[in-house]
């Protein structure tokens, strides 16, 4: 299935992708709703567990078979991925399992979305000064920011491969490059980008991202990645039979963990979440995610001029290609945004309400490949009726 062949048969599109039937639906960067086919799976997966063991009403190898496809889509290796879950858990894995020093420091982007900010931030008790990005535009995130703001005790930067507001898209291969020249680990809470763009791990070292946005998936049922020859000095701070040694579920005399990034992995994993992550991961990799990053391009250059067109101020309007990623944030002065907000989801168009950091409403559209020009258009059409 190509995006053309969606976008030019209506009953494919509204087969595979359900919520069209309802109206038109522009929040993939808040929480998507699930495609058929990973609700199938899901269901699938379900009805076999109502007649056996959970785990024997598997189609093959589930678990394997998904970090196998979630490893390819970020360019890594299956053992360097673990099936952790949400982004929230798995930064909060990477910020704790590091071997820190007092002294030492991490740098954080403080209007980052919260999941990650917060697990660094805990990391003040432990002596680590959690030192924040003096950034001038909100989430114009630079390459050249970062490098002029770690030094010699610097010992992680972590970042949102895009912002959550400004929607601009940080060049994750120039940031890593120059960290790893100095010794400086990278880490990217990708959940904004996943999904939606092509992405790669070659210049990255620590990763989360959960598959409820742009990689419509369920939540909780997203991934981990460790670089592999990390996964030694990351400690596991979770324990449990799955990720320690455990030979016919017998307690063993040592902790003893697995040697990939499996030991990340306490327990028994969500496996209705991950018969859908996998159903979702095959849809992005049959679309392709080269043609989705292009398309998203597409609507967003379309869709900045003409809410500008409106009086709208769009955040981060003239971003490069490069920079762009699938938010648009918009505001008015003197309008109020939340009854902009409820106007159009009566109308049967959801976006997402957000607020800046000074407080004031935003509304945001973030839409996927297989929204139509023609939805775009109808919810251009609220904003005029208003």
């Amino acid at each position: 299935m190509t995006i053309a062949e969606l976008h030019a048969d209506e009953a494919l599109r509204l087969r595979e992708f359900p919520v069209a039937t309802r109206g038109v639906f522009l929040a993939h960067a808040g929480v998507c709703p699930l495609p058929r086919r990973v609700a199938d799976a899901m269901h699938g997966y379900l009805d076999a567990s109502t007649l056996e063991d959970q785990y024997e009403a598997q189609h093959g190898d589930l678990v394997e078979e998904t970090r196998a496809a979630a490893a390819r889509l970020i360019g890594a290796k299956p053992s360097e991925v673990a099936l952790v879950g949400p982004t929230s858990l798995a930064l909060s894995y990477l910020a704790a399992g590091l071997p820190w020093r007092r002294g030492d420091n991490v740098v954080v982007y403080f209007d980052d979305y919260p999941s990650n900010v917060y697990p660094w931030m805990a990391l003040s008790d432990r002596g680590v000064e959690v030192r924040m990005l003096n950034i001038r535009e909100l989430g114009k995130v630079r390459a050249v920011d970062v490098q002029g703001q770690v030094d010699e005790r610097t010992r992680v930067v972590t970042l949102a491969s895009a912002h959550y507001l400004a929607g601009w898209r940080v060049n994750i291969d120039a940031i890593g490059r120059h960290l790893r020249s100095r010794g400086i680990l990278f880490c990217v809470d990708a959940i904004q980008t996943l999904g939606a763009f092509p992405f790669s791990v070659q210049h990255v070292d620590l990763l989360a991202a959960d598959a409820h946005k742009w990689m419509l998936g369920p939540s909780a049922a997203g991934l981990m990645y460790v670089k592999e020859d990390l996964q030694d000095r990351l400690r596991p701070i979770v324990h449990g039979w799955h990720n320690l040694e455990c030979p016919r579920f017998l307690t063993q005399e040592e902790l003893v963990f697995k040697k990939d990034a499996r030991r990340y992995e306490a327990g028994t994993h969500n496996l209705p979440g991950l018969a859908g992550f996998k159903a979702a991961l095959g849809l992005l990799a049959e679309v392709g995610m080269e043609a989705i990053g292009a398309e998203l391009l597409r609507k967003r250059a379309w869709l900045v001029p003409e809410l500008q067109s409106r009086g709208f101020t769009v955040l981060q309007p003239t971003a490069p290609p490069e920079n762009t990623g699938g938010v648009v944030s918009f505001h008015k002065p003197g309008v109020d945004m939340t009854a902009v907000y409820r106007r159009l989801r009566t109308a049967g168009v959801t976006p997402s309400l957000r607020n800046l950091p000074g407080g004031e409403a935003v509304v945001r559209f973030s839409p996927h490949f297989y929204n139509t020009d023609a939805e775009l258009r109808r919810a251009l059409d609220v904003l005029d009726a208003g």
